[in-house]
């Protein structure tokens, strides 16, 4: 059975490809349109759809529209409540209409498509699916879903048997964990459905002196269930204009709002586990995607492991509403391989963008011992290999890297990237040397989790540690990710150091580089010192082209 996924609903618009229930492909429409989460989460914008994504997915499994045997839609406007507190009352019916319409959207953006295939599942169930059948090894286990909200609610508690979703609870709007940290965001200066991570990073600085107001406003109901009353944000903090200065209250409010978020999470992940008695719990959602909140669930909740869905926001819907319908259909569907299913280039696909960007570039006898030495300098290098991630995370693909011994590469990848100075940065770790140097759930493949650095490492890896003590590591299996290990040990034997910082390909406002033009773009408009595309090496004018080339460097200089 060949299905094609597809989110545009709200945000974050993406597709993703089933063919006999092994996920083929999937992509976020942003890296083809190069506009941050492909659109704004406004009712006008429903009808736009990840037309470039869909027709990438289709074309990597050579696939014509007409081959499709269903396409899953992750909403269901039959499950709107017309009038519900929570929906914008001016806009809601706009944006069922255009669901209702997604068929015939579908059938013309992807000519071909007979719109009698498209079946809508529904949003929290795609999210659940993303988690519940996309997870590896046994599939069994309960699932949490909490995000802003769908189509009338804001959260899914459930488990999954033998690949079949029984739902124990789901919270009605207008309560919503996701859009209370959304609007936190917003008075806080920030872009809402967007910047929420900036938020929790905030949270670091401040102490969390309004959690007692906020306990008034926020807290379980002991049935599955929460509530969020209505919260004045003014009395608590003075809005922050989006230029405007920080103060201590900014930073208290944030560190308040996620110490409660927390709590709550607790108590929700607790009525879960007493119902089913799971060791597994695996989650989705836009909340999830707090790997601060998940650690929390990790360290203090009842679960014995705990799984994130890598493309836990509304992307991960495309992925999650195609495996349901596959699972229904009766297949087997097998866990996600990875987060590396977008594109990829052949080595001379790669060389021809070079050529014609008439740039010298090299192909050094040893990737990976180049790159080591060129880190082992304090060099920041572009690193552009293999497929590209699914989600808003780098993860060794699409990623720039650089020395962690050092403390002012805090600032200056800040300052490469366009950031916040308040923003940490995060690290890769070889898997096996991952215990001696952070206490956490470890493996840890997909940066979802925060980990304590042990205070023996403090001092050798200041640039990724964070202002209260933690990182937000991936660990890195020789295994899986074969190039990148290699890296990390020619790095290890160079320095002492089995750790590199690894943060996203991109500049602030674009999304990560997905293609070679996207890489290269980034390369010259920021102070990159190489490049690390496929098998060659770019380096930045006035650097020494000969140094740590192998026996046929400049065999490529044009």
């Amino acid at each position: 059975m060949r299905v094609l996924g597809i989110n545009a609903i709200f945000h974050d618009p993406s597709a993703a490809l089933v063919v006999d229930g092994h996920i083929v492909a999937a992509a976020e429409e942003e890296r083809f349109s190069r506009r941050k989460h492909g659109k704004r989460p406004v009712a006008f914008s429903a009808w736009e759809l990840p037309e470039k994504a869909a027709r990438w997915c289709l074309d990597e499994a050579g696939l014509e529209p007409g081959d499709l045997d269903a396409v899953a839609y992750s909403y269901d406007p039959g499950l709107v409540e017309p009038g519900l507190d929570g929906h914008d009352a001016q806009w809601e019916r706009l944006r069922t209409l255009y669901a209702q319409r997604a068929p015939a959207f579908l059938s013309t953006a992807l000519p071909g498509l007979d719109p009698g295939i498209v079946r809508y599942v529904p949003h929290h169930v795609a999210h659940a699916a993303s988690a519940g059948l996309a997870a590896p090894g046994p599939g069994d286990g309960d699932v949490l879903v909490l995000d802003g909200r769908g189509e009338s609610h804001s959260h899914l508690s459930g488990t999954y048997r033998n690949g079949e979703l029984s739902t124990l609870h789901a919270q009605r709007l207008p309560h919503s964990l996701g859009l209370m940290y959304e609007d936190l965001t917003e008075h806080l200066g920030f872009l809402r459905s967007s910047d929420e991570y900036k938020v929790m990073a905030l949270a670091s600085y401040g102490e969390p002196r309004f959690l007692d107001e906020l306990r008034e406003h926020v807290g379980a109901t002991g049935d599955g269930g929460f509530a969020v009353a209505p919260i004045d944000w003014g009395a608590l903090a003075k809005a922050r204009q989006p230029d405007g200065e920080w103060t201590r209250d900014h930073a208290d409010l944030a560190a308040s709002v996620q110490a409660r978020l927390e709590e709550v999470l607790l108590d929700l992940a607790g009525w879960l586990h007493g119902r089913t008695g799971s060791r597994r719990l695996m989650l989705a959602g836009g909340v999830a995607l707090n790997c601060v909140a998940n650690s929390r669930l990790a360290d203090a909740g009842p679960y014995e492991e705990i799984w994130v869905q890598p493309a836990a926001g509304d992307a991960g819907t495309a992925l999650g509403a195609a495996l349901h319908l596959a699972r229904g259909a009766g297949e087997r569907v097998a866990a996600m391989p990875g987060a590396d299913l977008g594109r990829q280039w052949d080595d001379a696909g790669i060389a021809r963008y070079l050529d014609t960007a008439r740039i010298p570039y090299e192909r050094p006898d040893d990737l990976a011992a180049t790159v080591a030495e060129s880190l082992a300098r304090n060099e920041v290098v572009a690193w552009f290999q293999g497929r590209s991630e699914f989600g808003p995370r780098a993860l060794g693909h699409r990623s720039l890297l650089a020395h962690p011994g050092h403390a002012g590469n805090v600032e200056r990848l800040n300052d490469v990237k366009g950031r916040e100075q308040f923003r940490p940065i995060a690290p890769m770790v070889a898997l096996e040397h991952a215990p001696e140097i952070f206490e956490g759930p470890i493996p840890s493949p997909y940066m979802l989790f925060v980990h304590r650095v042990r205070p023996e490492w403090r001092e050798r890896i200041p640039a990724v540690v964070h202002v209260d003590g933690t990182a937000r590591i991936q660990t890195v299996a020789a295994e899986d990710e074969p190039l990148v290990a290699r890296l990390l040990e020619e790095f290890r034997l160079r320095t002492g150091v089995p750790v590199v910082i690894n943060t996203s390909l991109n500049t602030a406002g674009r999304p990560m580089v997905d293609d070679p033009r996207d890489a290269l773009e980034c390369f010259g408009s920021a102070p990159v010192d190489l490049l690390a595309i496929g098998p060659y090496v770019v380096r930045r004018a006035g650097r020494d082209a000969e140094r740590d080339a192998g026996p046929d460097a400049g065999v490529h200089a044009r």
